[in-house]
């Protein structure tokens, strides 16, 4: 309720903010910040590490996905068109025919910057699906 003010003939009131409850509360919400601030940890993330691999493969089988989502298989310099049903058998046969691909080799996914990354998922999930051991992903690196 606002105070009265008696002043000459009328009454009028004070329409000014009482800042005494605000300044208590935020000094007291100061002091909480300031007393827990210490007690919490910050949180770590465990990101994956890239290792040197123990021998290097046999081969490399280079996937290509070009900008209008098409797949080329790259292997001993030559380039093969083919389609998403057929990229297992490809890959199966640039390795040799073998089913548990004993011959180590790599399988490297190159994509345009352009492709929906939908499409370079589906093309690792048809691989490892189809039992290939060693897939990965080609990066090019930025610039220094």
């Amino acid at each position: 309720m606002p105070a009265l003010i008696p002043r000459g003939r009328g009454r009028r009131t004070i329409s000014e903010i009482n800042m005494v409850p605000f300044i208590d509360v935020m000094l007291v919400l100061l002091i909480i910040f300031m007393v827990t601030a210490p007690l919490i940890t910050p949180s770590m993330i465990n990101l994956p590490s890239v290792g040197k691999a123990a021998k290097q493969p046999d081969q490399v089988i280079q996937i290509v996905i070009t900008k209008d989502e098409t797949l080329e298989l790259k292997s001993q310099n030559k380039s093969v068109p083919v389609s998403m049903k057929e990229i297992a058998n490809a890959v199966r046969q640039a390795q040799g025919g073998q089913a548990d691909a004993d011959t180590d080799s790599a399988v490297v996914i190159s994509a345009d910057r352009t492709v929906k990354y939908e499409t370079v998922v589906r093309v690792m999930d048809t691989l490892q699906r189809a039992g290939v051991k060693r897939v990965g992903l080609s990066v090019q690196l930025a610039p220094r």
